[in-house]
């Protein structure tokens, strides 16, 4: 990870830049140089590359192609403009990081204050730019929009400059200001006033249930805006937030089209229940982003902390994303059209054996065969991996008047992945829509419709139970696809059939309709007073087919085919009922909010399956002969809260936000039914005292301490009820009848995990926000955890569910932006690192042991005292060159052949020690350039793959690497020799534990915006293109296809496991972007 450190230090050392600038003179910066009849550009161009000076000038007054000959060996540069100067009739002027460039003709005759016509076609305008106190501001860069033709502010601010005849507009840019666009309109003097840029700390942020400036947030919040999402293409959330927000961690587990994520927000917050943050789009909670356009989302804010969260009470240990979609931002409509179309591939393939070395092996593993009848050399990756490709067209209207505001969007988004047989199609449409009726009564609504379909391809499975990724590494290289009468071949020494049997011989489709969104009404009961009701909705209608190749197959001949149809049906609704007031007397300035919340949710699910097909002319379980299993489930739950916050500041100088929500839900025990959720946070805005100047190139300066309660709810309904399970059969009469079994001992105790949360944050700002550095610590204690234990067997009952574990996440989370160069050549990077330490503190002296892989026992050991989910195992010793046999350390540190099972030690972690995000963002002119790395540092995978790819214990094809195997004594090699149905030799052990590390080329942008000339012509607001490049590289140790994976997905036992799961891919995307 050197490439990461030379970054960060090549990146603080420009960081400082603004700092030495403003103490560099031209006659301090010595140069060396030597140009002989070249042009005054090649000088400008010189001093430029090897000083911190830019050369502004009037292109119409200054000769750039004007002959100089000029040699300097460390000599001041003011010499050295002083030699140029004598041979050009220039003069050149210093003003802060600029040089300024005029004939000297133009300082005697001084600016002029009207208009002079100098040419036909050009004229002269002059001005001076000011500060928002009226203060001149020197250095100003002026230019004209569109064209090359700028100047710079003197010492007093004042400016002049030619410019050709006719409408134009002027951009005035200085560092630490905001950008100011005039038009001339035929005016000869044109003055300025620039305000601050503070619009880091004056942006508006949704925090749940209201919003916040920036510059009065007291908890820790994360924001990642429009202007983050534009850079890319995306097609889901998780990919917007990845690498853009400290301690906010995105598990890409899988490359399927259909993927989802799992987000970690400070760490992993449970052991049973789910660690996922909760999302709130538009007001309405929801746990499922995946049918979630990202080309409607505005802007997204990640409340890490509990002071933030605690407003969302039993739903927010883990977190929460609020999502805002976009609305109208002018009064003309504005049509938006984007497109792009993509291709895609496995970004690596790995080294199998080929025919003749598979024949050897079977041969030394005694397995022989008729090999004339194999004779082929199938490249399974080549089969199964293909080039995906994606389409993404969305077409928007958005405006708003007086009284109206309003957005549509449709979109339309098509992928077939780089695995055969693997799709997503998406089509979505949005409407927005806000209207004031009067003076007191605002109405609204947000809806969005989204039909979602995919078809799966089965991974993280062996090829004997239908996995295609390890079925494309484990095929014999030696069949063919198909047989003769068209069946699909299997493995010569096993009825393993190849991975092309589970792509084209199966299907997994599955589809979802979701309507999801709210409407509101709010009125203006007095000045500061507002009552807002607003009803959210979350319908979902879900199918799953599953269909089996009756003939094709060997699995489905041998049932005849297999026809599988479950639905889901799942409506939610949400009233939320809210009373704010707002109040500012002189600098006091207070808010309040009161409220209600009721929520309820139901879920309905059928299935069936049956077998039987005579033919595959209907692929629906109807047209099977026989019923396998029926089954249908429903299931409710509720909750009612109240909701309640406080803010306070004095001049924006001392802040205070309290929370408090108190929850009620059915989920849990009558005796704890109801819990409490507080928090607390302030801030010390230490810039703002009198009595403490800072330094002049700090603008700001805040502290900020937040403490809150907050709860995890997501345990699943009915958990604290007694339950029976089905399946169990009983002979009554001599005949067998099917019955219910004592399943879950009851527990009228259970209660919601709780999370005790502290935060410590420091918000500095330099240069006017030019530099903007955010740290925070944290530690976060989570009681009452819910996992499950074998009740008394006196019971009956097989397990029962209780609070009795503690887990602790502490870290440290760092946030650096900066404007490296902010003028006609820009370059931003932002820049964040998050350290986070986790311990399971007592989970009643017990050991979990979860992840069950390749049949050689459960992987992943969670212990007191330590980190969730290490791995667990033996210590591989080596191979004895004697026997070619597997040893392994045994507890004492001896070697043995045979280890017991109390051998097994800590192996391995999968928990990173930091994680990574850095994006660099250029611009010149109109061409754009955005880089994004994204990394993890010191976590480790276990490589479960490996096992299957080089045990040698059976017919599956190997890995190259066994041509290295032990085969005569003496051979020195850690691969064992082939033994016929050994596992001792491929044991769960340190053999295939690797380091996960990893900095990838997360993004890579590269765009063009058409000028304004030819946009004005067009009748177009912007054109943009674009080609952008994802995970172009990866550096990394891991061996396998990628290390971003984990083949349990979401499991909070079990973490960083690769099992044959579908990798990442590189992906190349053309799109156009178009405005009007």
């Amino acid at each position: 990870m050197a490439v990461f450190f030379i970054h960060l230090a090549f990146f603080s050392s420009v960081s400082a830049a603004p700092a030495e600038a403003t103490s560099n003179t031209i006659q301090k910066t010595k140069i060396t140089l030597s140009i002989t009849n070249g042009t005054l550009q090649d000088f400008f161009r010189k001093v430029e590359s090897e000083t911190l000076f830019k050369f502004t000038f009037d292109e119409n007054e200054v000769p750039r192609q004007a002959k100089v000959t000029v040699h300097a060996k460390n000599e001041p540069l003011d010499k050295v403009l002083d030699k140029v100067a004598i041979t050009t009739d220039l003069e050149f002027k210093q003003v802060n990081n600029n040089i300024h460039v005029r004939p000297k003709k133009a300082r005697e005759q001084g600016p002029k204050a009207s208009l002079e016509v100098l040419e036909q076609n050009s004229f002269k305008l002059s001005g001076k730019v000011t500060d928002e106190n009226g203060a001149g501001l020197p250095g100003v860069t002026i230019s004209l929009k569109g064209t090359t033709n700028a100047t710079s502010s003197d010492v007093s601010g004042a400016f002049s400059m030619t410019l050709p005849s006719g409408s134009g507009t002027l951009v005035f840019s200085y560092i630490g200001y905001i950008n100011q666009e005039v038009a001339i309109e035929n005016r000869s003097v044109v003055n300025v006033a620039l305000a601050p840029d503070t619009k880091a700390l004056q942006e508006v942020v949704v925090v749940g249930y209201g919003t916040q400036q920036r510059a009065d947030i007291t908890g820790s919040v994360a924001v990642i805006n429009e202007e983050v999402f534009e850079a890319r293409p995306n097609t889901q959330v998780g990919n917007l937030i990845q690498g853009k927000a400290a301690g906010v961690q995105v598990l890409t587990n899988s490359g399927k089209p259909s993927a989802g994520f799992n987000i970690r927000i400070r760490g992993t917050g449970s052991l049973s229940a789910s660690s996922d943050p909760l999302y709130v789009i538009d007001g309405v909670p929801t746990s499922d982003t995946r049918s979630l356009n990202p080309a409607d989302i505005e802007s997204i804010s990640v409340l890490k902390d509990a002071s933030s969260a605690a407003i969302y009470g039993a739903q927010g240990a883990n977190g929460v994303v609020l999502i805002t979609t976009k609305r109208g931002t002018s009064e003309k409509p504005r049509f938006e059209f984007s497109t792009y179309a993509g291709f895609s591939q496995v970004w690596k393939t790995l080294e199998v054996l080929n025919a003749e070395q598979y024949r050897d092996l079977m041969t030394e593993l005694g397995q022989n065969t008729d090999w004339n009848r194999y004779t082929g050399n199938t490249d399974w990756q080549k089969e199964v991996f293909q080039n995906g490709s994606s389409l993404n067209y969305q077409l928007s209207v958005s405006g708003k008047t007086d009284k109206t505001n309003y957005y549509l969007s449709g979109g339309w988004v098509k992928q077939n992945g780089a695995v055969r047989s693997s799709t997503m199609d998406r089509a979505s449409f949005k409407v927005n829509l806000d209207q004031k009726l009067n003076d007191w009564l605002n109405v609204g609504a947000n809806l969005s419709y989204v039909r979602y379909h995919d078809v799966d391809v089965a991974d993280n499975q062996a090829v004997n139970q239908g996995g295609v990724i390890l079925g494309v590494l484990s095929t014999p290289p030696a069949i063919g696809i198909y047989n003769p009468d068209g069946t699909f071949t299997s493995n010569p020494f096993q009825d393993w059939e190849n991975p092309i049997s589970s792509t084209d011989g199966s299907e997994r489709s599955y589809k979802n309709q979701r309507l999801l969104g709210s409407v509101y009404g709010e009125v203006n009961i007095l000045n500061g007073l507002k009552y807002r009701t607003s009803l959210g909705i979350d319908f979902v209608n879900a199918t799953y087919d599953y269909f089996l190749d009756p003939f094709r197959t060997s699995y489905g001949r041998a049932r005849q085919g297999i026809g599988r149809y479950n639905t889901n049906l799942t409506n939610y609704w949400i009233l939320d009922n809210t009373l704010s007031y707002t109040k500012t007397i002189d600098k006091h300035n207070f808010s309040a909010m009161v409220g209600g919340v009721l929520q309820k949710y139901r879920w309905e699910n059928s299935s069936i399956e049956r077998t039987g097909f005579a033919n595959i002319a209907v692929e629906t379980p109807n047209a099977g002969a026989t019923i396998q299993s029926a089954n249908a489930d429903k299931d409710e739950r509720a909750n009612s809260s109240f909701i309640s916050r406080v803010t306070y500041d004095f001049a924006g100088k001392y802040l205070l936000t309290a929370n408090f929500r108190a929850d009620a839900s059915s989920s849990f025990g009558p005796g704890n039914s109801i819990g409490y959720f507080p928090s607390l946070s302030v801030g010390w805005r230490l810039s703002e005292e009198s009595f403490m100047p800072l330094p002049e190139f700090m603008n700001d300066l805040k502290l900020r301490f937040g403490w809150g309660m907050v709860g995890n709810d997501n345990i699943g309904n009915n958990a604290y009820r007694g339950l029976v399970g089905v399946g169990a059969n009983y002979p009554i009469g001599g005949v067998i009848l099917p019955g219910t079994y004592p399943s879950t001992i009851g527990n009228d105790d259970l209660k919601w995990e709780a999370s005790n949360q502290t935060n410590l944050g420091v918000d500095f700002a330099f240069f006017n926000s030019r530099i903007v550095f955010v740290a925070d610590a944290y530690l976060k204690k989570t009681t009452d955890l819910l996992f499950r234990l074998p009740p008394p067997r006196a019971t009956g009952f097989d397990t029962g569910v209780t609070n009795a574990a503690k887990l602790e996440n502490r870290g440290l989370e760092f946030q650096l932006t900066t404007r490296n160069f902010v003028e006609a050549f820009t370059w931003d990077t932002d820049l964040n690192i998050s350290f986070n330490r986790n311990e399971v503190t007592d989970i009643l002296g017990k050991e979990l042991l979860n992840g069950g892989v390749a049949g050689r026992g459960e992987i992943s050991l969670t212990t007191e005292g330590a980190p969730i989910a290490r791995f667990y195992g033996y210590r591989f010793g080596g191979v004895d060159p004697q026997t070619g046999m597997a040893y392994y350390v045994d507890r004492n540190g001896e070697s043995t052949f045979s280890p017991a099972p109390d051998d097994r030690t800590i192996i391995g972690n999968p928990n990173p020690d930091f994680i990574y995000g850095i994006t660099n963002t250029f611009t010149y002119k109109n061409f754009g350039l955005s880089i994004f790395l994204q990394g993890s540092q010191g976590n480790d995978i276990f490589n479960a793959t490996r096992i299957e790819m080089e045990s040698m214990s059976d017919p599956k094809n190997q890995g190259i690497e066994v041509v290295n195997r032990w085969r005569n004594p003496g051979d020195v090699t850690n691969i064992p020799k082939a033994v016929w149905a050994n596992t001792n030799n491929s044991r769960l052990s340190t053999r295939f534990v690797e380091d996960g590390s990893y900095m990838r080329v997360k993004t890579l942008t590269l765009s063009y915006n058409l000028p304004n000339t030819l946009l004005t012509k067009a009748k177009l607001n912007s054109v943009r293109v674009y080609v952008t490049g994802e995970n172009l590289l990866t550096f990394t140790d891991y061996s396998g296809f990628d290390p971003e994976v984990n083949a349990f997905g979401g499991n909070n036992l079990v973490q960083g496991v690769d099992y044959g799961t579908y990798p990442q891919t590189r992906n190349l995307i053309f799109g156009l972007n178009i405005s009007f």
